[in-house]
């Protein structure tokens, strides 16, 4: 177990490296400047962007931009280029937002995933299992954004429902409690738009893996023992189901991570997603440096994650 960890943790840092040297030389090769004023603005003295230059590591050549900008962001010293606020400070003022978003489409998708791929191996073959998997192959089908898009035109466009940001403006709530249920209802929309192409992805995974597992021998020999076929279902085969639907999650969390910034985005809601569009926009190097640093930490945090889970649920795998 310990020879395990020592060899995922290492593997796991130069992996973290890695990722983040080559989203910095991809970020820093894209068109655009970094300069807030433009880099051609005759009103901008050359001792001023000298000051700018020096101030962002912009003078050094791309490698030693990397190392000085890494080792501000360690040190705590690196500041985004937008505003020259710290960008941990930034960042952690969003972190619990994306945060709560992404906890609540995880939750989601874990739970409606489930339940679809469930309902559908269940009912094989009748109209209940075609209905689940045309919804489940229409979430897969229709983009995220798209959904988003339509979902905004219809509440807020034409029935005036607010559902963007994180609160409603300009609303006196009687008591703290229908303050917290106003933030929780504009969290679910882009949660769930978040959660359904995990959903279905799941669903479809789930049901494969349960009509493997009903084909297998000890399902027979259950038969065979008189148990009930609700016992053999949901008691047997749905728990050993669930072994490569922990690796399918794994495998979604960067695709979950990677929609926050959409979603965020259309939903106006202020989180690290919608920092790092606005730092892309900016070409704000330090901000995207560490954002994808954060992400590609958690990222790897949630594989490890589920490399447990799956140790844990079975007992034929062992950790060395």
């Amino acid at each position: 177990m310990i020879t395990f960890l020592l060899r995922r943790l290492l593997l796991s840092t130069l992996l973290l490296f890695i990722i983040s040297l080559i989203s910095f030389f991809i970020m820093t090769l894209t068109p655009g400047s970094p300069y807030p004023w433009g880099e051609m603005n005759p009103k901008v003295s050359p001792e001023l962007k000298a000051v700018f230059r020096k101030k962002f590591h912009l003078d050094r050549p791309l490698p030693l931009q990397y190392c000085s900008m890494l080792d501000d962001l360690f040190r705590g010293k690196l500041c985004s280029i937008s505003d020259d606020l710290p960008v941990l400070r930034k960042i952690f003022d969003r972190l619990p937002a994306t945060l709560s978003l992404n906890i609540t489409a995880m939750l989601l998708f874990l739970s409606f995933g489930t339940l679809l791929g469930v309902y559908s191996a269940r009912h094989l073959g009748d109209w209940k299992d075609m209905l689940a998997s045309l919804l489940a192959f229409l979430f897969i089908a229709l983009p995220s954004f798209w959904i988003a898009y339509l979902l905004i035109l219809l509440l807020v466009d034409h029935l005036g429902i607010p559902i963007l940001g994180t609160e409603s403006y300009g609303i006196d709530f009687p008591n703290l409690l229908a303050a917290w249920l106003d933030k929780i209802w504009h969290l679910m929309f882009p949660a769930l738009i978040l959660a359904l192409t995990p959903l279905a992805i799941e669903s479809r995974y789930l049901r494969a893996s349960m009509l493997e597992e009903l084909k297998e021998a000890y399902i027979l020999t259950a038969r065979a023992r008189g148990l009930s076929e609700s016992t053999i279902f949901y008691h047997h085969a749905l728990k050993n189901s669930l072994r490569p639907l922990i690796t399918n999650i794994g495998m979604l969390l960067p695709a979950l991570m990677g929609g926050t910034v959409i979603i965020e985005s259309i939903f106006a809601y202020p989180g690290m997603g919608q920092l790092g569009y606005q730092a892309v926009l900016e070409r704000d190097y330090p901000m995207l440096l560490t954002l994808n640093f954060i992400v590609a930490t958690l990222v790897l945090l949630g594989n490890f994650i589920a490399d447990l889970l799956y140790a844990l649920i079975d007992p034929r795998v062992r950790l060395d």
